[in-house]
């Protein structure tokens, strides 16, 4: 090979050398990162533990699990209500306008008692239709008698006799629905016999009745309004010695709950908490809450609960089990809002351990997995210890 020839191969053996040279520090930078990222994740992988100096672990508080007997409770909020097996809304049986109201919002009635009355053209018609079928009935049972008589005289025929029984019949199912009529639209029975007896009632207005005894807690009504039959609500009348609360429980705590479970209620105007019963628990879930209607029946002698008003439920259990149970202030959430407290190991050292928990009791929840007999967890201090960790 000539001079010239090995002067141009040089600068190809230079580049050679350079591609040969970057691939094998390249690959050598690859396997270093790549032994970074594999101990990166294995330090990711192990149990974290956190430690801390004496002072700081006098400050802390210690719990050591073990098995203990506890009633359930579940905590929840709910509304009240009035009990609708003893409160309705009363709605006029007649259309026309109202001419007085009896009674006024917070009034004692009892069933039966009248709270406004009504002038309808209606009513008129119901009173001439009375009178009319009176009328009529006491017609037929003239012509019975008389054609019965003529009967036992062989002056009638017997076809002729079933007729005026059958007339007669006929006549007093028209004045007993009649009279049926008149008691619908609320007239009371003294001024239904004045009209049987043909006496002069004068203007005679309908009734607007309390079906229920109760108090009167809406008046929906006033005089001058015209009222439309079957459709126009007037009075609300409730008994209120007791109350429904509807509370709100989700399906986490729905496994603890059960109709005939005794009831706490606690609402701001009452420095006592109020008793209740769980009456029923709802078929279905809310579409937009997510959450079961569980109807409680409570006592409101105090008159404190309103409707409306909200209020907060604390659920016992029946009976009492066995179980594991943690301090509140030991139950901590990560960034992924899962629970965990801390674990004491042998060494010392703090190590998060992550639990399920049932539903909050008197300040202890429910350890359902996570935790073993004999562990030793931070109480009042975890907070501390989570915030340090993460420094």
């Amino acid at each position: 090979m000539s001079k010239r020839q090995s002067l141009l191969l040089l600068p190809r053996i230079a580049n050679a050398t350079a591609l040969v040279t970057f691939a094998l520090v390249s690959a050598a930078c690859g396997s270093k990162a790549a032994d970074a990222g594999a101990n990166a994740a294995a330090e990711k992988s192990k149990p974290s533990a956190f430690t801390v100096t004496d002072a700081q672990r006098a400050r802390l508080q210690f719990v050591t699990i073990a098995p203990v007997a506890f009633r359930p409770n579940t905590e929840v909020t709910g509304t009240v209500a009035f009990d609708g097996d003893h409160s309705t809304q009363i709605l006029s049986p007649i259309s026309g306008p109202v001419t007085r109201i009896l009674v006024q919002v917070g009034a004692q009635v009892a069933a039966g008692q009248a709270l406004a009355t009504v002038s309808s053209p209606d009513f008129a018609v119901a009173v001439a239709g009375y009178r009319k079928a009176i009328e009529a009935w006491r017609n037929t049972q003239r012509i019975l008698k008389l054609n019965e008589q003529l009967f036992q005289n062989d002056a009638l025929a017997r076809s002729q006799l079933d007729q005026s029984r059958t007339d007669a019949a006929a006549a007093a199912a028209d004045m007993d629905a009649s009279m049926q009529l008149l008691k619908a639209l609320g007239v009371d029975d003294s001024t239904i016999a004045a009209i049987r007896d043909g006496k002069h009632t004068g203007p005679v207005e309908s009734a607007i009745r309390a079906p229920i005894g109760g108090t009167v807690v809406e008046k929906l009504v006033n005089p001058g309004q015209l009222l439309a039959a079957g459709a126009t609500p007037a009075f609300t009348v409730a008994n209120l010695n007791s109350m429904w609360v509807l509370a709100n429980v989700y399906e986490r705590d729905l496994a603890g709950v059960h109709r005939g479970e005794s009831v706490e209620i606690f609402t701001d105007a009452s420095p006592k908490p109020i008793s209740g019963t769980v009456d029923y628990i709802a078929a279905v879930v809310d579409p937009g809450t997510k959450a079961t209607t569980v109807r409680i029946t409570a006592n409101n002698a105090g008159r404190l609960l309103k409707r409306d008003m909200f209020v907060r439920v604390n659920i016992r259990a029946a009976s009492d089990r066995n179980g594991l149970v943690i301090p509140v202030a030991a139950l901590l959430r990560d960034n992924d809002n899962l629970p965990f407290v801390f674990v004491v190991k042998a060494d010392g050292t703090f190590e998060r351990r992550k639990v399920t928990v049932g539903p909050r009791m008197s300040g202890q929840y429910e350890a359902l997995t996570g935790l073993v007999a004999g562990d030793k967890v931070v109480a009042d201090g975890a907070l501390f210890i989570q915030f340090a960790e993460n420094q």
